[in-house]
């Protein structure tokens, strides 16, 4: 998101690499796999247009990227994300268009690591025996409605401050196989209809879907059995996030936040986050749309930001999540101060529909 009116200029793609690796950490949980997505489309058309205009051996020069401010998976390790810094795509789509207001701020809820696993057990035997949770199938899509907004730095006339921008509606659609999808999202998108996600990798073949960026049919694949599926997410995320612990912790929130895991495996990551060092319960928690719950957190020591996955206090239904800084951080030139809302979610609703851009009330 760029809150400076003045676009920052296209950068090669070392010096892309190197922003990559210096803001790696900062962006938020759940966002991973649009940017990727995102960028892997930008690549794929600048490569078509140079194939199309330029000679063969012009093609084989370094291409031109935009600049980011978002690491993603697919270049530079994934670390659980604390702020988003101003200026990001430069070819739109940066949410400049929304008003800018001051960063996002809450009460630190009291965090103790009592009950964390009674919590989660409790949490995992609701989502077992809960509302009928409906199977994907061949040609259906998953519908994820969201209230987000995230704090950010903002550079205007050479000073930099911390703020946020209105909360917003953020729509997505993505197929059971996980090849097509599309996203509505003024924060991200520039085209207030929305973008495609249905985007190839980069050799142009359908994104293979992984724990980064996992689709249904993956999901209805992966083991329930806790033991197996925490080894699993710790082997397939090494070296990413700022330790293996708040990485695998921050995997299954996405998984929680950005998906639709099979009734079995949602029952079985809550089981899973149970067995992670250094969870715990902070009892006052409120999320994106201001409903307040309890929440499961986990505290990255690196950036002082706590995640943390709110709930209902009485069903034990998520309800969002949010990163929370807890000891106070400079970023770019600003201070973080305790209390500061780096990023806050909350699901509105999670529904299977049988169109791309169909809402369960307009297939109703």
């Amino acid at each position: 998101m760029n809150a400076n009116p003045s676009r920052q200029h296209p950068a090669y793609m070392d010096e892309s690499a190197q922003l990559m690796s210096r803001t790696a950490r900062d962006l938020p949980p759940g966002r991973h796999q649009f940017h990727k997505e995102r960028l892997m489309a930008q690549i794929h058309d600048i490569q078509q247009n140079e194939a199309r205009t330029a000679p063969p051996a012009a093609a084989k020069r370094t291409r031109r990227l935009p600049r980011l401010a978002f690491a993603l998976p697919a270049m530079a390790a994934v670390l659980a994300g604390v702020i988003v810094t101003a200026s990001v795509l430069d070819n739109g789509g940066d949410g400049s268009d929304l008003a800018a207001g001051p960063a996002l701020t809450t009460d630190l809820g009291t965090a103790s690591s009592d009950g964390a696993p009674q919590l989660l057990n409790q949490i995992s035997l609701a989502a077992g025996s809960g509302t009928a949770h409906p199977r994907v199938g061949p040609g259906q899509f998953i519908y994820i409605e969201s209230r987000t907004a995230t704090t950010f730095v903002q550079t205007k006339d050479g000073k930099s401050s911390l703020a946020s921008h209105p909360l917003n509606t953020r729509q997505s659609w993505m197929s059971a196989d996980g090849t097509k999808g599309w996203l509505i999202d003024p924060a991200v998108n520039k085209d207030p209809k929305g973008e495609t996600l249905s985007l190839p990798d980069e050799q142009g073949n359908p994104r293979k879907a992984d724990l980064n960026g996992p689709s249904y049919d993956y999901l209805t694949k992966l083991t329930t059995n806790p033991d197996q599926l925490l080894a699993k997410i710790y082997k397939e995320t090494a070296g990413q996030g700022n330790s293996p612990d708040q990485q695998a912790f921050s995997t299954i929130g996405d998984l929680l936040a950005e998906s639709y895991p099979p009734a079995e495996l949602y029952s079985a990551l809550f089981k899973t986050a149970a067995k992670i060092p250094g969870v715990v319960v902070v009892n006052d928690a409120v999320d994106a749309a201001g409903r307040p719950g309890v929440a499961v957190a986990r505290m990255d020591e690196t950036s002082g930001a706590r995640e943390e996955w709110i709930f209902d206090k009485k069903t034990h239904a998520f309800l969002g999540e949010r990163s929370v800084q807890v000891k106070e951080r400079k970023e770019e030139g600003v201070v973080l101060k305790p209390g500061t809302v780096n990023y806050t979610s909350a699901i509105i609703t999670r529904a299977v529909v049988d169109e791309m851009k169909q809402t369960p009330s307009s297939s109703s």
